[in-house]
């Protein structure tokens, strides 16, 4: 087959009725199973080492996985009413969840403790441990404001091309949040501008808007990076401003030969291990910087473990996946005509793509490091879970396309797979045609239009109403 068959048989698959959904389902499932594999790869020599077992991480992440697809099996069945009734309680859950999180973490601070608790709940950076159970807030923070602000911008619709209406209430929850998650993460809360963004930019936001975002946005990261002196995230007071020596470090970089030991011993190490690795790697399992050399090896520099194990060619096969999901994701926005899914889908989609771009920027030194995880693939189970979980909802979207609906509705699978996996999605309504108005009519009633000056009778005359010619003409 020559290029040009291939080209068109792709877009024959791709014209399928069910492609997005299938298209979505290989990729984010592909990127799954690579990020257990190199989840165990990257942390088995350290497991063994501690505790004599070397699979203790990749069980935990298993588990972790095993609860996030049942969140997708969940959220898949779910219609777009159900995601908008749930928008607000998240929101409000997160943000308690948030509030309480700094509470603790501020007392720590002022009492010198590495953690605080009250009763159950215990809180350390950026987790709480309620029971045992380590909870992310702001993993939920990102679901929570995908929902509520579709559902809010949906229902507002062309009013937002008002000041006031953006106003009220999308920037003020827009701040409390991103004061509340970028105090201690300023990564998550760069994620968190990219979704707004996203949400934006999909209902048609004029640009001015964008750009007093940008200018707000920036504003608002050297404030943050300026409060880590204070204290803020992993800063101690009095102590050098690491998010500054971050910067620094991204737009002066130092020689690794003088500072691999002091200050960028991450840095150096992550491209050490990119450049150990080659066009194919040293093999799986194989890679030497994961034996305690490389800093979150296993978490946010996940990206340099397969740099080293897998090369180049296991970059490209991950990046493409992500070009795929980025793909699938914006195309399902761009096919639904609920404007809810569209805002939707375009938010968990920027989302998810720009916080792999800012992990994988970070790693190779496009981007200054920010310590956001790389989606599917970074250990970390509430990031799992709730990532799983907009898979599932773009899922359900995917699945109400109009084409995939009717084919759906044309086809239906067997009850038992509708009752196990997923009923069927809604029929696209019809629309009604628009009336078609009367012949010679304008939009101002006939009664009502006004004459040209020269058959204008002037004010105070009363026109001659008399009939002029017989009956029968008048009858006529």
């Amino acid at each position: 087959m020559d290029g040009a068959g291939g080209l068109a048989a792709l877009r024959g698959l791709l014209a399928r009725p069910l492609a997005s959904y299938y298209l979505l389902l290989s990729s984010a499932g592909l990127l799954l199973l690579i990020g257990l594999t190199m989840v165990f790869s990257a942390t088995s020599v350290k497991d063994y080492a501690e505790d004599g077992n070397a699979s203790a991480s990749v069980t935990k992440q298993a588990i972790f996985a095993v609860i996030g697809i049942g969140a997708f099996w969940v959220c898949q069945r779910l219609p777009a009413s159900t995601y908008r009734s749930l928008g607000r309680p998240l929101l409000f859950t997160s943000i308690g969840l948030l509030l309480v999180l700094n509470l603790l973490v501020a007392y720590a601070r002022l009492t010198k403790q590495k953690s605080a608790g009250f009763g159950p709940v215990e809180a350390r950076l950026n987790w709480l441990f309620v029971g045992g159970i380590q909870v992310q807030p702001s993993e939920l923070a990102k679901f929570a404001l995908v929902l509520w602000g579709a559902h809010l911008i949906a229902r507002k619709g062309a009013a937002l091309g008002w000041w006031r209406e953006l106003a009220t209430p999308l920037f003020p929850v827009m701040g409390l949040l991103f004061v509340l998650v970028g105090y201690n993460d300023t990564g998550t809360m760069l994620c968190l501008l990219a979704l707004v963004v996203g949400l934006l930019w999909a209902a048609g936001v004029r640009m001015r808007v964008f750009g007093a975002l940008t200018v707000v946005g920036l504003l608002g990261v050297g404030l943050l990076v300026a409060v880590a002196s204070l204290g803020a995230g992993s800063g101690e007071r009095g102590e050098d401003n690491y998010r500054f020596a971050r910067l620094a470090m991204f737009f002066n970089p130092p020689d690794p030969e003088t500072c691999k030991l002091d200050g960028c011993l991450q840095f150096y190490q992550g491209r050490l291990a990119i450049e150990h690795g080659g066009w194919f790697g040293v093999g799986l399992g194989k890679g030497s910087l994961k034996w305690d050399w490389l800093p979150e090896a296993h978490n946010d520099f996940i990206f340099a473990i397969i740099a080293e194990e897998l090369g180049v060619i296991g970059c490209v096969v991950v990046l493409s996946l992500f070009a795929v999901l980025a793909y699938t994701g914006f195309r399902i926005a761009r096919r639904v005509d609920d404007p809810f899914r569209r805002l939707a889908a375009t938010a968990v989609t920027t989302w998810l793509v720009s916080q792999a771009v800012i992990n994988i920027g970070g790693v190779v030194g496009l981007l200054p490091i920010t310590g956001l995880p790389l989606p599917f693939i970074s250990d970390g189970g509430s990031a799992l879970v709730v990532t799983l979980a907009g898979i599932g909802m773009l899922a359900s979207f995917a699945r109400a396309e109009p084409d995939a609906a009717r084919a759906l509705h044309a086809r239906p699978p067997a009850r038992w797979v509708r009752l196990l996996w997923a009923p069927l999605p809604p029929l696209p309504g019809r629309r009604r045609r628009p009336a078609t108005p009367p012949a010679g009519r304008g939009s101002v009633p006939r009664s009502r239009e006004r004459r040209h000056d020269d058959q204008a009778a002037p004010r105070g005359v009363r026109q001659d109403r008399n009939r002029g010619g017989t009956a029968s003409e008048r009858r006529r």
